[in-house]
């Protein structure tokens, strides 16, 4: 294994701080921003620490599988082991571990099934929770849960790293648990002045008067401007691409466009105006003033993604959900385009199902993506809505305990044993505690599903509600699962599965842009003119 940390990093230089802070304090918050190296060297120091030896391991949690991966594949290369010996990862359905592990990147899910299995984490000696600032539900009952595990293990460590100012509310968290000091370690990211330009739908483009193949937009957003009607956000995507690919004809060095989506319908609409407004530029590479078009998101496959990593020369154009925003650092970005929106979880009470609607996103999101284009030269971001819109956001984004169902929350907690009654629940070390109500509608859940009884204010799980909780899908579509198994037959059965598979995960078909008509060829093999699906 080789322990070699590149000058360029900021976490670099910070190498000897962390290593003091780890060795004399049980929990340590790594702040600074996206691209300062936390998320790959931070393992390398703990590694060379003595950290994940004498039987124990390091584990390393991340909120999205894209994620995981690629840091494990990383940092394993930068040490020169094989994938799957010292250095694996696990997420849903992919264990690429072994005996030898010393460090293993998950998603923060499996971190929380193995918590069922061995409450008190005995296979590990070091815990880094990476990206605290998203405040998942995961991620937030973790810290809860960690918070109660500390104390009883006193050989655990814990160390949380955060890309936002939000740091100071975990230190204090901590501290007050605790009742001891809690070090946070500023790694401040490399970064060259980032220009931000604002060019709301419809209004006027941000660097130049005229873009060619544009409509001119008028001032403002004036919705009398019959452009303002006309311009639809893959067409402000398109043109401020075109604006970017203008500007930087004269740069030297890498000039690659960044563009955030709110997801895979998006990523596609955005990649279709930018190839009609390319044209032959964007299918023929061997044009020296070529543009290369990639999308980055979950559900493609592992040969796709990888293509976002791989050195280049002529100009791309990446179009990435919000995993781009903090997990990866997409390399060689010099610009910054977002739309500023994503899909953001929120619990429906009077519908009772959890939603997915796209919203605008706070001021730290919107910091983070332009922080993007900053890394390697001078960079320019341009917001594709207003400067007055962007001061009216809130400053962070809503933790997800707070906008979600609690339903499969306090079923986890009644199958870990950390809590009986509903103040359990709100007294249990959140760092946002959510109130009463949302808990007692997550009670209620459970108990219309029959997964708990309640008697003087205490609740139990019941049998069902055991089954429930091995089961990693939304609660009510495994108490259909069960229900199906208990008393249907097993055609029955089969078909609910394949209904709750279709309803809890996303479209497992490959459909490769080079690839297309075989993959339409062989997925044919599925089609049944009287399916629902």
């Amino acid at each position: 294994m080789k322990f070699e940390y590149p000058d360029q990093l900021p976490v670099s230089a910070a190498r000897e701080a962390i290593a003091n802070a780890v060795r004399s304090s049980q929990v340590v918050i790594i702040s600074g921003q996206t691209g300062s190296g936390k998320t790959t060297q931070l393992p390398k120091i703990l590694l060379e620490l003595g950290r994940g030896s004498h039987g124990k391991q390091i584990v390393h949690t991340q909120p999205r599988r894209l994620a995981a991966r690629t840091v494990a594949e990383r940092i394993a290369d930068e040490m020169g082991v094989h994938l799957g010996d010292e250095i694996g990862y696990q997420v849903r359905f992919t264990d690429e571990s072994s005996p030898k592990t010393r460090l293993r990147v998950v998603t923060d899910g499996i971190l929380l099934a193995q918590i069922q299995r061995d409450p008190h984490l005995t296979r590990y000696d070091t815990i880094i929770i990476d990206e605290a600032h998203e405040r998942s539900l995961n991620i937030d009952f973790l810290l809860g849960y960690l918070t109660a595990l500390l104390p009883q293990r006193r050989d655990l460590k814990l160390i949380i790293t955060s890309a936002t100012i939000d740091s100071v509310k975990f230190q204090k968290h901590f501290e007050d648990a605790l009742h001891t000091k809690v070090p946070v370690i500023e790694v401040s990211g490399r970064t060259y002045p980032v220009t931000i330009c604002y060019e709301p739908l419809g209004g006027t483009p941000a660097l130049m008067r005229h873009v060619p193949g544009f409509a001119d937009g008028e001032a403002g957003e004036d919705i009398t401007n019959p452009d303002a009607e006309a311009m639809d956000m893959p067409t402000a995507v398109a043109r401020a691409c075109t604006e970017l690919a203008i500007l930087s004809t004269h740069d030297q060095g890498p000039r690659d466009i960044l563009v955030f989506a709110s997801g895979e319908r998006d990523i596609r609409d955005f990649e279709q105006a930018l190839r009609h407004h390319f044209g032959p530029r964007a299918a023929d590479m061997r044009r020296p003033d070529a543009i290369e078009i990639v999308p980055l998101f979950a559900r493609l496959s592992a040969k796709e993604q990888h293509r976002v990593f791989e050195s280049h020369s002529h100009q791309r154009i990446v179009i990435a959900t919000n995993v781009a925003e903090t997990s990866l650092t997409v390399p060689g970005i010099r610009y910054v385009v977002d739309p500023g929106t994503a899909r953001i979880s929120r619990y429906s009470k009077q519908a009772k199902v959890q939603r997915l609607p796209i919203e605008p996103i706070s001021q730290a999101s919107a910091d983070q993506r332009s922080g993007r284009c900053g890394r390697i030269a001078d960079g320019i971001a341009i917001r594709l809505y207003s400067s007055e819109d962007y001061e009216s956001r809130p400053r962070f984004t809503e933790p997800e305990i707070l906008r979600t169902s609690l339903g499969a929350v306090v079923l986890h907690m009644l199958s870990v044993g950390v809590a009986k009654t509903a103040e359990d629940i709100t007294d249990f070390g959140f760092i946002d505690p959510p109130d009463i109500k949302a808990v007692s509608d997550g009670i209620n859940e459970l108990t219309e599903l029959r997964a708990i009884t309640r008697k003087h204010g205490s609740m139990q799980l019941t049998h069902t509600g055991r089954q429930l909780a091995r089961i990693p899908i939304d609660v009510r579509l495994g108490r259909m699962v069960i229900e199906a198994a208990r008393s249907t037959t097993p055609n029955t059965l089969a078909a609910v599965l394949v209904i709750v598979a279709f309803l809890s995960l996303q479209d497992p078909r490959e459909r490769p842009d080079e690839k297309r008509e075989e993959a339409d060829r062989i997925h044919n093999r599925y089609a049944d003119p009287t399916s629902d699906f």
